[in-house]
């Protein structure tokens, strides 16, 4: 059983993909980190001995430290937060234990930098693929959304990420969205995200064989397109879309509908 200050890497799965997620600060020593150059989801690296830098970058949040194994480093590093009046929690048996429960974790060469840009008047991909970014790999990403002849320019003048355009490295290739493409290249194949992923495959492409829920997610991304002319307030909004999503894919697939209410399934 865990400790009052540990959080089992089972538990913090279970709040990575969540709005309820914490800050989640890698503080292993290079030496370990280039063993296993990954990175838990959502989690930023961080030195161990840059408290006070660490605790304005956290400006207050709830965090969970992980180092290699779960031992000194970690227990110093939560140690001396909860003593400055934060909240914070270690990863039972560290980074290592993470990675012998087969959990997803993130390439730290597949993050490219914290800004994104791609094609305005967003439905289903470059939502999804946003909610993707800030859920499961930088919490911090931004978006931009610009006309579809804009967007390489963009990427180079400002330094930023070009997703979902044609013959893009972030983009679709074959049978496969860009959301598959986003998933498969942060290392964050898991079941409930490859559920979710099947369905937005069907929606973007017009494969609605593939997944029923398909047809409504196709329903209310144009719905919502229609709603908001900004495409930042529709990206907020969308945010909402696919946490249910997935919360629905994660623990509510087996659960039905009907009428009279009660009536045996």
């Amino acid at each position: 059983m865990a400790a009052f200050n540990e959080i089992t890497p089972a538990k913090l799965m279970r709040l990575i993909g969540t709005p309820q997620c914490p800050a989640i600060v890698d503080v292993c020593i290079d030496d370990d980190f280039a063993e296993d150059p990954r990175l838990i989801p959502t989690s930023f690296r961080h030195p161990h001995a840059d408290v006070d830098g660490l605790i304005a970058r956290l400006d207050g949040k709830d965090t969970v430290i992980a180092c290699h194994q779960g031992l000194k480093l970690s227990q110093g590093v939560a140690a001396h937060l909860r003593a400055r009046g934060l909240s914070a929690q270690i990863v039972t048996g560290g980074k290592v234990a993470w990675r012998d429960a087969k959990l997803p974790a993130v390439p730290a060469s597949a993050i490219l930098g914290r800004l994104w840009v791609t094609r305005h008047r967003p439905k289903i991909d470059r939502i999804a693929c946003p909610w993707l970014i800030r859920r499961f790999v930088d919490p911090q990403a931004e978006f931009l959304f610009v006309p579809p002849s804009a967007v390489q320019g963009v990427a180079e003048r400002f330094h930023a990420t070009p997703f979902d355009i044609e013959d893009g490295e972030w983009s679709h290739h074959g049978d496969l969205c860009t959301f598959d493409m986003m998933i498969d290249r942060f290392g964050l194949s898991h079941p409930a995200l490859d559920t979710l992923a099947t369905v937005v495959r069907a929606a973007d492409t017009d494969q609605h064989a593939l997944a029923p829920q398909a047809a409504g997610l196709l329903a209310v991304s144009v719905g919502l397109s229609r709603m908001f002319r900004d495409d930042i307030a529709q990206l907020e909004a969308g945010m909402l879309l696919y946490d249910a999503f997935y919360r629905w894919a994660r623990d509510g697939q087996d659960e039905g509908h009907d009428w009279p209410a009660g009536r045996a399934q």
